[in-house]
């Protein structure tokens, strides 16, 4: 075989090779954005109960209202009492399904876990969302300008941010395993996916939330439960400053309603098609080295787009 020949099967593998990729990449969005919603997992299949987490506000009650929707009854998890009561009554008779409520702040560490896992005991825990969390800054700021309190707020970010998700999965995990089913939803965020500078502590926390995810699922696929990773772009919640709703920026129910539909479609997902094709997008026209320079830092800092989130 001449070297002309060579070059060109070689060649010819190559493209074959990268067209396959783009279909089987092309299919798996169809079944996961498309095909999802005309086919769903029947979430009551996991168990009765269902937990979330930062359950009073955005997205985690977008997730409790479309779970009591589906048929689940929710145990409502968050720090405010009086907010928990409010949308506990809310889902209780619109959807019909009982509710409880677990009044904590995930900010101030181990010693609330005690208390979470009495209330839960005896319960049948299908569903977890692990969803609540909070930023270092309201907006996109240099990590030393977060104020005088500094130490105490890196603290509350990184037990909101992970210590939460793996103490509450601690907590239902067992039991999950010892009925061979469930499911544990984990929110991260696209800045986990790709680092973020001036959302440096926050773009790690979620990072974290990832790969815990996707080591948890290597581990408990097999013996019947599920743990999924939620990565969405821009939804419109009060950590978003309630952002004007668009073609990219998904509201708080309706962002819950597809990432919902994704259960059994996928392990890990941005939740939406929107949010899956700005993921593509990113990796394409803004690259890490980019988005890591100091240039693209001083225009961030400077954006529109920052005064908007302020």
């Amino acid at each position: 075989m001449s070297l002309h020949d060579l070059l060109a099967t070689v060649g010819g593998f190559t493209v074959s090779f990268c067209l396959l990729r783009l279909l089987w990449k092309c299919w798996c969005l169809y079944s996961e954005f498309i095909l999802s919603e005309h086919w769903q997992v029947d979430l009551r299949t996991y168990g009765k109960w269902a937990v979330v987490t930062g359950a009073t506000s955005g997205i985690g009650k977008a997730y409790a209202e479309e779970l009591a929707r589906r048929g689940l009854d929710v145990v409502l998890v968050s720090r405010s009492d009086l907010k928990l009561q409010r949308v506990a009554k809310e889902i209780e008779n619109k959807f019909g399904r009982k509710t409880r409520i677990i009044q904590a702040d995930f900010a101030e560490g181990d010693s609330i876990y005690p208390a979470i896992a009495d209330a839960l005991r005896d319960l049948e825990i299908g569903i977890l969302v692990n969803n609540v969390g909070m930023m270092y800054n309201e907006h996109f700021a240099y990590f030393l300008d977060c104020g005088p309190d500094a130490a105490k707020r890196i603290t509350q970010v990184l037990n909101c941010n992970m210590m939460s998700v793996t103490q509450m999965t601690r907590l239902v995990l067992p039991d999950m395993v010892a009925r061979k089913t469930g499911l544990i939803i984990n929110l991260s965020s696209i800045t986990g996916v790709r680092p973020q500078p001036l959302l440096s502590l926050y773009s790690a926390t979620k990072a974290f939330v990832i790969f815990f995810s996707r080591c948890l699922q290597a581990e408990y696929k097999s013996k019947g439960v599920t743990i999924q990773c939620v990565a969405p772009s821009l939804v419109s919640t009060n950590m978003t400053h309630n952002i004007k709703v668009n073609c990219c920026v998904k509201s708080a129910s309706a962002f819950a309603r597809e990432a919902l539909n994704t259960v059994g479609q996928s392990s890990y997902t941005n939740g939406c098609l929107s949010h899956a094709l700005q993921n593509v997008a990113l990796a394409l026209f803004l690259p890490d080295w980019l988005r890591l320079s100091t240039y693209f830092v001083k225009k961030q800092i400077n954006s529109k787009f920052v005064e908007q989130l302020k």
